[in-house]
């Protein structure tokens, strides 16, 4: 792992510091966003000099900690191999991998910067992977014919944005949001039949 606007990766030591920190701030901060650098350090059980040395100031901890989610991201959608496994399963792996960073990464993924090109990077390799498994979701019949990926995307974005919302951390919950997502994309809400 190397802090952003470093190259250099951290001694594992090092990492470990830098990963309690930002797991610190993540949980300090979404219970009060105004929260100091020093109430940080205590929750990560370090020092706030240490917390200097690796962040010099707030605003580089939060594009930090942004930085961090936005890798999370892009693990969870790489993990879930979209371009490899059958697309009902990789959409299915997807949702709860995403589901699962969105909740326990939620203060950092409600404060992403829009002008860092690295974050900017990572949300276009997701949108590549993303369009991709939709192109193999409607070949392999989960999308109707002419269905307008573009839309269907959007649409299953807005879904797991509002499933994030609510959604307790517990592993059962997050996997029954995924189903009620992955349901309400494929099959939709209305009676069958209807129209």
């Amino acid at each position: 792992m190397a802090l952003p606007g470093s190259a250099k990766p951290l001694r594992a030591d090092a990492e470990r510091t830098v990963r309690a920190i930002l797991e610190a701030a993540e949980r300090v901060l979404s219970a009060n966003p105004a929260a100091s650098m020093e109430q940080i350090a205590e929750a990560a059980g370090v020092a706030r000099t240490t917390v200097h040395r690796r962040f010099v100031s707030r605003d580089a901890l939060l594009a930090a900690l942004a930085a961090w989610a936005t890798q999370r991201f892009h693990d969870a959608v790489e993990s879930a191999r979209p371009d490899s496994v059958p697309p009902a399963v990789a959409l299915y792996q997807v949702t709860v991998n995403v589901l699962r960073v969105k909740i326990d990464w939620r203060f950092a993924m409600g404060t992403l910067p829009t002008d860092s090109p690295d974050i900017a990077r990572v949300h276009s390799a997701v949108l590549v992977r993303c369009e991709h498994l939709f192109v193999r979701m409607q070949d392999a019949g989960l999308l109707r014919p002419g269905t307008d990926l573009e839309w269907a995307r959007r649409v299953y974005y807005a879904l797991i944005h509002e499933a994030a919302a609510e959604a307790p951390a517990t592993d059962a919950a997050v996997d029954a949001l995924a189903t009620r997502v992955v349901d309400t994309l494929l099959r939709g809400v209305g009676a069958s039949g209807t129209g």
